[in-house]
């Protein structure tokens, strides 16, 4: 069985006398000269690739291991454990998962038979179906892959929405993130257009080590036309505009847009709001929104001043330390996430009644209403309003599920001009060797791109209709998307927070068979945001690669544990979130993630590229860092993620009892209660950025 897996590597590698399917030659890699930093990481990756390959090159190349460690390159070390943390996976295979231990005999006879194969659709098909069965189930025929997966998210419709958003702009909470970093040019802080007092503090924080690692965060030297929060407000302020020239709102209503603020360094959060200020102070006039952004001392003030004592006063027994680690905004993506969509419920109970959903956006993403009224079916507010969003029906396997949550989709900014259904992730023009030997999880999101969000409803028979038939949605977006308060409350959903990536798509795991009527996304056929990313935030997005890999590969770690640790069989999670979403979720994680690291970084010295290699240096350094930990926690303590999960859904619990508790009692105007929302309107209210005002 062992032997298996060895075979698989030695090909992939080119051990043995073999062509290496991956295009990287692991033995040469391992036998680099020299003693530079470069040189170093060569030998422990290539040693490292070699030392999963069985025989006596597995012996030498742990030798080398052991000895670039012993050489004071700490890397080795991560990698010697890694190694170790591979091979006990793929030893113990058997006893978890006979269906994958099959795949990978397969996979080995196949290099048997097959000694001179090249990377073609034959060997992705068996080689993916050991390590990527997602992306195996799509290479043979993708435009039937497509169908398939868009039979299986169709909903048979037995009851609309009676009561659907009738007026967006009063009903609706928008919500977005900020996530803040320092500056990209760390030299030039006191050339900033900020006072020296604001300047002296980004510098104290630029001592700070980095804590969280986002996809693109916004630099504070950004020029204000770049900066991700002036550009996305400003395009919602000219979306509600458009309505209401539209006359979808009355003249003088404001949208309700409540904002998180997340930052990479800690300290970041003391200088925030004088940073936001200054910004806001150089924008435009925002004239149709109100903007309330909550840092992570407002979240805290709402814990203190309004929930605890409430807590206190109707539940008794119940901790609100427990609420206090899975409420707030400063953390990982899941914990911001989750807040953005609970502080509608709150808003609801305490602010304002009339709030009925939430919808959130993130700020590089922008409403094309002409388009979406041209070629979608009606504008942004139109889509809000229909009775589709609450409806519930019965999924492909006759199961009933209820559609209290909306997902739209994006179009890129710069294929928009060639129609507004333009997926924005298109199919492969080929499958690359490298690292996608191991994981390319771009077929299988583009595939579901096509079945899931580029899916029209149409009025002519046979075809999903937007009345009698829908699509359910598992590929979701970070933005894009919403939840009526009512299924939030019931439902109570959330994203854990140590999901450092895919926030998203984790949100509906942890309800995903929780009930007799399971919370879902419908698909709102036309409801797409173009993106606008690549066209202003290059250079943030350059500056996050490297923490963006890091943190995919934590993904996969975090994603398949998770799964685990939930409690419905995995194989029925699995066969529901395939082949997108689920690609995430592997039965060999820790193999998956030290081949995507080391066939990555093997790629990106094998281009001889100085700026390549710096950039394999950095990979290698922060994947150490930030791995090595979640590795040897999910040893030594398998059960860990379910008793984390536990308490966080605990929090949650305690949050949603609260607010229900709250709503009966101000209802029956009890003193206490009507004092608690006091407190939360004076929380919320400083937490307004008025730009009329500044």
């Amino acid at each position: 069985m062992f032997d298996d897996f060895q075979k698989i590597m030695r090909r992939l590698v080119g051990v043995g006398g073999t062509q290496a399917l991956s295009g990287i030659d692991a033995r040469l890699l391992a036998a680099t000269s020299g003693d530079g930093d470069t040189a170093w990481l060569a030998k422990a990756t290539g040693a490292f690739l070699v030392s999963l390959c069985g025989g006596r090159e597995a012996v030498e190349a742990t030798t080398v291991l052991a000895e670039t460690e012993a050489q004071g390159y700490w890397p080795a070390g991560f990698l010697q454990r890694l190694r170790t943390s591979v091979l006990n996976e793929q030893q113990d295979l058997a006893d978890r998962h006979s269906n994958v231990t099959r795949k990978r005999q397969e996979a080995a006879d196949w290099v048997d038979r097959s000694p001179n194969a090249t990377w073609d659709s034959a060997a992705q098909e068996v080689v993916w179906g050991f390590l990527f069965p997602e992306g195996a189930s799509c290479v043979h025929d993708p435009d039937l892959a497509v169908s398939s997966l868009r039979d299986r998210r169709t909903v048979d419709v037995d009851q609309l929405n009676l009561k659907p958003i009738s007026d967006p702009i009063t009903e609706m909470l928008f919500t977005s993130n900020i996530l803040l970093t320092l500056p990209s040019d760390l030299s030039s802080i006191d050339d900033l257009p900020f006072s020296g007092t604001l300047c002296d503090k980004i510098k104290a924080v630029a001592e700070q080590e980095q804590k969280y690692w986002f996809d693109h965060p916004i630099p504070l030297d950004i020029e204000i036309e770049a900066n991700e929060i002036i550009y996305g407000l400003r395009g919602l302020n000219d979306a509600v505009a458009f309505e209401k020239a539209a006359g979808h709102a009355a003249p003088d209503a404001r949208m309700v847009c409540a904002l998180s603020l997340s930052v990479t360094h800690t300290g970041l959060q003391t200088i925030a709001r004088d940073y936001l200020q200054e910004v806001f102070t150089a924008a435009d006039d925002m004239q149709h929104l109100d903007v309330y952004v909550f840092y992570e001392v407002a979240s805290n003030r709402l814990i203190d001043d309004v929930l605890a004592p409430a807590v206190e006063q109707y539940l008794g027994e119940q901790s609100i330390e427990q609420l206090r680690r899975v409420f707030g905004v400063d953390g990982e993506y899941g914990r911001h996430y989750s807040f953005l969509k609970a502080v509608a419920a709150l808003w609801h109970v305490l602010i304002d009644q009339r709030i009925r959903a939430t919808f959130k956006i993130d700020l590089d993403q922008v409403f094309p209403q002409e388009q979406l009224v041209e070629q979608g079916g009606g504008s942004a507010f139109e889509h809000f309003q229909s009775p589709l969003w609450g409806a519930c029906g019965r999924d492909a396997d006759g199961n009933v599920v209820e559609l209290g949550m909306l997902a739209g989709a994006l179009v890129n900014e710069k294929d928009i001009a060639r129609g507004l259904f333009t997926p924005d992730v298109t199919r492969p023009s080929g499958i690359p060797a490298g690292e996608a030997v191991a994981f390319f999880n771009r077929l299988p999101m583009a595939l579901s791109t096509e079945a899931e969000m580029m899916t029209r409803y149409t009025s002519a028979g046979g075809g999903l209709d937007g009345q009698n038939t829908c699509l359910q949605r598992i590929h979701v977006t970070g933005g894009t998307n919403g939840i009526l308060v009512d299924a939030l409350r019931r439902h109570r959903p959330f994203t854990p927070t140590f999901i450092g990536r895919a926030e998203d798509q984790a949100y509906l795991l942890s309800v995903l068979f929780a009930s007799s009527t399971p919370l879902r996304y419908v698909h709102s056929a036309g409801l797409i945001m173009r993106h606008d990313k690549e066209a202003f935030a290059a250079l943030s997005i350059e500056m996050a690669k490297v923490g963006r890999f890091v943190e995919d590969l934590l993904r996969t770690l975090y994603f398949s544990y998770y799964v685990r640790a939930l409690p419905w069989p995995d194989d029925q999670i699995k066969e529901l979130i395939d082949p997108f979403s689920g690609c995430f979720v592997s039965h060999i994680p820790t193999t998956l993630v030290a081949l995507r690291l080391t066939l990555r970084v093997a790629e990106l010295l094998s281009d001889g590229d100085e700026q390549a290699s710096a950039e394999a240096f950095d990979l290698m350094n922060l994947a150490a860092d930030r791995l090595d930990p979640v590795i040897e926690q999910f040893r030594e303590t398998p059960s860990a993620m379910a008793d984390e999960l536990a308490e966080q859904r605990a929090g949650w619990d305690v949050f949603y009892d609260v607010l229900d508790a709250l709503e009966k009692a101000i209802a029956e105007q009890d003193p206490k209660a009507i004092a608690v929302q006091a407190a939360a309107r004076r929380v919320v209210r400083d937490c307004e950025i008025n730009p009329r005002a500044i």
